[in-house]
């Protein structure tokens, strides 16, 4: 079967070792052993799960490639809260993707069954464990948000990730000398034509290193530095 994977993580979710490589890694592997054909990744890259699709030009890509004039059968992801971490954009989703006759699969689980009047545990397990994943960044958004309150006051750096490029030190943001050259490169790059996956395989060449360690460069992970490069010009 063709299928369209969709891999997402957010700003937070990046040092918990389950990064967009890992999600792509789970996903190829999973549709190695099971037979089935990985026609497109689509990314969203330092993307909250609590967006609507409409915000997340990935997901609405990969659901895109399922409507007719169909290019995949499905939609698979590494687990269902790579979908959503809310359970209404959850079921959403999925009912969009039934709609219009595919399937989607996680996989941690499997194929994600659709509705069945006849064995309602279906439905209640699934929304229980989309809950259990909105219930939990709630928890996570809580944490940071006291996390960030204490530090401030204690006189600390307390707005979120350093941007690529940037490392905090006390109350202010410096410059980190290695990723101003990365973020350099990357720029001069851009400006000279080159693709956001040409861009990667250079970086990964150098042996330039994201901000999160590695050597694996996605381009979506590029087109945010750009654009925050972009932004702030």
């Amino acid at each position: 079967m063709k299928l369209a994977a969709y891999i997402r993580v957010s700003t937070t979710e990046q040092t918990n070792g389950f990064g967009l490589a890992a999600q792509e890694e789970a996903i190829r592997s999973w549709a190695r052993s099971s037979k089935h054909q990985i026609v497109d990744v689509f990314i969203d890259a330092g993307v909250s799960g609590t967006k609507e699709v409409a915000d997340r030009p990935g997901l609405a890509s990969a659901i895109d490639s399922i409507l007719p004039p169909p290019q995949a059968s499905g939609l698979v992801v590494a687990r269902l809260d790579r979908l959503a971490r809310t359970l209404s954009i959850q079921e959403t989703v999925l009912q969009t993707v039934w709609r219009a006759g595919g399937v989607v699969f996680a996989v941690d689980q499997g194929e994600v069954l659709e509705d069945d009047p006849d064995d309602p545990m279906r439905t209640f397990v699934r929304q229980v464990i989309g809950g259990v994943a909105q219930l939990e960044r709630s928890l996570i958004a809580k944490r940071m948000r006291d996390g960030r309150r204490i530090k401030a006051e204690s006189g600390g750096y307390a707005f979120g990730a350093p941007p690529f490029g940037y490392r905090a030190e006390g109350r202010e943001l410096v410059a980190d000398p290695n990723e101003a050259d990365t973020l350099a490169r990357i720029v001069h790059l851009d400006s000279s034509g080159a693709s956001l996956r040409q861009i990667a395989a250079v970086l990964e060449e150098e042996g330039r290193s994201p901000k999160r360690g590695g050597t694996r460069w996605h381009p979506a992970v590029i087109a945010g530095i750009l654009r925050r490069a972009r932004a702030a010009a």
